[in-house]
């Protein structure tokens, strides 16, 4: 069945490591565009993933952007591993490491109780390095700037939160939870609920509602079906 995007397409896409989530709205509008010949046409995102973040990403196209909040309101599922025993500004990599703990009194019983914690619903603070927009700029901006940002608590749902591997300092885990919930702060919460800290050092969205990874195009996929589907020669990039 071949793309018709004017009208609406509802794409599964692998978002690749270090690419924001615009990025893949952006290439697909300006490679769309390119391919086809279009000279307007709507693209957006269901659910925001950090440039660290990995995975599932539904983009919606022409009519169909009109149906991106139904996208967003499904749970969402992750698999992730979070540092222990350190703590940074942003709660994952993007920053240095600004404080340390001793782990060596820490248990794997105590890593599974302290999970049970945070299950269902939670008050929880977004990261200061995030997207939130707070007097029209983006939360990240002021806070790399050094400026005070006073972000206010939300309630979100935590369904499932799985340990998976624990081999010191380093834990794999299993999310699931509702729209607007930050890994990066429930992984810096139940760091510091060991009397502790924690990190986040990798994460990947595996699920949103009932749409799975293993469904999604990587961007190269796509690119060569949008080639084949148009009979180009060669990609519009060069």
């Amino acid at each position: 069945m071949n793309f018709n995007f004017p009208e609406g397409e509802v794409l599964l896409v692998d978002k690749p490591l270090n690419w924001t989530s615009f990025d893949v709205v952006n290439f697909i509008r300006s490679f769309v565009r390119k391919a086809y010949n279009i000279k307007k046409l709507k693209v957006g995102h269901a659910g925001t993933l950090d440039p660290m973040a990995t995975g599932l990403l539904i983009i919606c196209t022409g009519k169909l952007t009109k149906q991106i909040n139904t996208f967003q309101d499904m749970n969402k599922v992750y698999v992730g591993q979070m540092q222990l025993g350190a703590t940074t500004p942003s709660y994952d990599k993007e920053t240095e490491v600004e404080q340390t703990f001793d782990i060596s009194g820490l248990t794997k019983n105590m890593l599974t109780e302290a999970t049970t914690k945070f299950v269902g619903k939670i008050e929880q603070i977004p990261p200061l390095y995030s997207a939130i927009k707070i007097k029209g700029e983006r939360a990240y901006k002021l806070a790399r700037r050094k400026e005070t940002v006073e972000l206010k608590s939300r309630e979100v749902s935590i369904h499932e939160f799985q340990l998976m591997d624990y081999q010191a300092p380093l834990l794999d885990f299993y999310v699931n939870c509702s729209k607007g919930t930050y890994i990066r702060s429930l992984v810096r919460d139940f760091g510091e609920s060991l009397q502790n800290g924690a990190y986040l050092t990798a994460l990947k969205r595996t699920q949103i509602g009932e749409y799975a990874l293993k469904s999604a195009w990587s961007m190269e996929s796509f690119k060569q079906e949008v080639i084949r589907q148009t009979g180009l020669i060669e990609s519009p990039e060069n």
